[in-house]
């Protein structure tokens, strides 16, 4: 059996899941671009059906991004896997990859469909599938707590209608690693037919073994692991993408297995992640938090002086940290600055070029040096553009501890500039309001915080926010700057924008939400 694990990335659809999280097609193409550079060999764009939103992202990234396969979310359902189809049809590899639930009490409760249902619908689904591609991926929800011998009725019923990966989930992260590897090992042992297709896994991570079930898996006979960067997505998130290549990749002198992935874009991959999410990485994260490579109890420093590997079992530099901290200042050039993007991973087009470097000139008349987290925040920043967007102009604030706070604040639209002023509570809910009267929409701010992106006086301040005009649907806004209400001006703006850009594209088309995990 071959000792090559695929790595099947699905940040992207069930890492959006993650409660708060909402990324614009932008954002989703500039990720899937990074997760192409890591080197993972499928990326599951989303879920087309469930609304014109995921189906323009899903379509975009087929277009855009070469040498992976880009796979598309479906339902056993005939309209599913059209639209599925319609989205990833353009990709250099199209996958559809289309699901159905196994265990009886998904059966009971929310199928309502009986188990000779449930089969008739696996063959029927994955035969259409296969009608438009022959990279099928069949998916049984919930197979941890599936009867096992209807769940090898339904893996062989699949794999004969032409599944060429069946995957087995742990949708609610129920399992545990021996019983997990030990249901693995007697799949691969029991389904008639295995050896035709690529058995995968995807676990969450509710009892915080993810990681553990899938090295289980691949242990016991699975090839393809199946995460998310940051581990992010629905409840407790998935198995995290970064833990599992470094997994295998530092103790492989015990497991003898290896991926495709390039380590050095895992630190990149993940910053650029948790960035556009607005999901930050706790510090003692493994692999990606910052307290990852820190040592600070006296006999830790004292034997990493004398020599590294005795308490470190990564070189930091395989994973892309550098430690070095280069600057660049205002004399730097365009040239010096679009070499300093490609080295740390970004390659833009003209016109986002043009706008990072125009923010990088303005911020270097305010900072004396330019540090590569800067950068990264002002090419991020510039990322999340949206076409036909408000636009800062200006903003003034009166406030202090003896006056009402009140904003006036100046937006262009589509080159007409409005303006309007407000007061309120404090400043950021003045600069709110004020912002709301120009564009007729009344949101709610449920989040606020800010992060200084670097160190000293004139550091620049990331805020991020989000707000929600119904309770249910929220949008992120992310905003930076040397002055704290000119980011979180910018991060309200950045926030409305989406939410203005979403509703347009659902004008567009019937929206179908869904609730949906694997």
């Amino acid at each position: 059996m071959s000792r090559r694990v695929y790595i099947f990335d699905t940040t992207l659809r069930d890492g959006e899941q993650s409660p708060g999280v909402s990324l614009t097609v932008g954002e989703k193409v500039q990720i899937a671009r990074q997760l192409a550079r890591l080197g993972v060999d499928i990326i599951e764009a989303g879920f087309p059906i469930s609304s014109p939103g995921d189906f323009s992202s899903v379509g975009a990234i087929a277009r855009a991004v070469k040498g992976v396969t880009v796979a598309g979310l479906a339902r056993a359902e005939f309209r599913d896997i059209d639209r599925a189809w319609e989205a990833v049809r353009h990709a250099e590899q199209a996958r559809i990859h289309t699901f159905i639930a196994t265990s009886d009490i998904h059966l009971k409760h929310k199928l309502r469909m009986s188990r000779e249902q449930v089969l008739e619908g696996v063959v029927a689904a994955v035969r259409r599938a296969k009608s438009y591609t022959s990279d099928v991926e069949f998916s049984a929800e919930d197979a941890s707590r599936s009867d096992f011998d209807f769940l090898c009725q339904v893996l062989e019923a699949a794999i004969e209608a032409g599944a060429t990966t069946v995957n087995i989930p742990d949708t609610v992260g129920y399992a545990i690693p021996t019983e997990w590897g030990r249901l693995i090992n007697d799949i691969c042992s029991r389904v008639a037919g295995i050896e035709k297709a690529v058995v995968s896994v995807h676990c969450h991570n509710d009892l915080g073994l993810a990681v553990a079930n899938s090295l289980a898996a691949i242990i016991n006979g699975a090839r393809q692991v199946e995460g998310a960067i940051n581990g992010i997505g629905e409840r407790a998130g998935n198995a995290a993408i970064e833990e599992v290549i470094m997994a295998l990749h530092t103790r492989k002198d015990n497991l003898g297995f290896h991926t495709g992935a390039h380590t050095e874009e895992i630190y990149r991959t993940s910053r650029l992640v948790s960035t556009l999410t607005g999901m930050k990485v706790q510090a003692n994260k493994a692999i990606v938090g910052d307290n990852a490579f820190a040592h600070e109890a006296g006999i830790h420093q004292d034997g990493m002086l004398k020599e590294r590997t005795t308490y470190e079992i990564m070189n930091p530099a395989m994973i892309g940290i550098s430690r070095s901290n280069l600057v660049l200042g205002k004399h730097s050039g365009r040239h010096a600055f679009r070499q300093r993007l490609e080295d740390m991973g970004y390659y833009l087009s003209g016109e986002e070029l043009d706008g990072a470097f125009a923010g990088f000139k303005k911020l270097s008349d305010k900072k004396t040096c330019i540090t590569v987290e800067d950068i990264e925040a002002i090419v991020e920043e510039q990322v999340s553009a949206l076409p036909h967007s408000y636009i800062l102009e200006y903003l003034h604030i009166s406030s202090g501890t003896a006056v009402v706070p009140t904003a006036t604040v100046g937006l262009k639209w589509e080159g007409q500039l409005f303006e309007e002023a407000a007061c309120g509570n404090g400043p950021v809910d003045a600069i709110c309001k004020a912002v709301d009267k120009i564009t007729g929409i009344s949101c709610t701010m449920i989040n606020w915080g800010i992060n200084a992106v670097t160190s000293g006086k004139d550091a620049l301040g990331d805020v991020n926010l989000k707000i929600t005009t119904d309770g249910i649907k929220v949008f992120l806004g992310r905003g930076i700057s040397t002055d704290v209400l000119e980011a979180s001006a910018k991060a309200y703006v950045n926030a409305v924008n989406k939410l203005v850009h979403m509703n347009r594209i659902a004008a567009e088309g019937r929206v179908e939400t869904k609730e949906v995990e694997n």
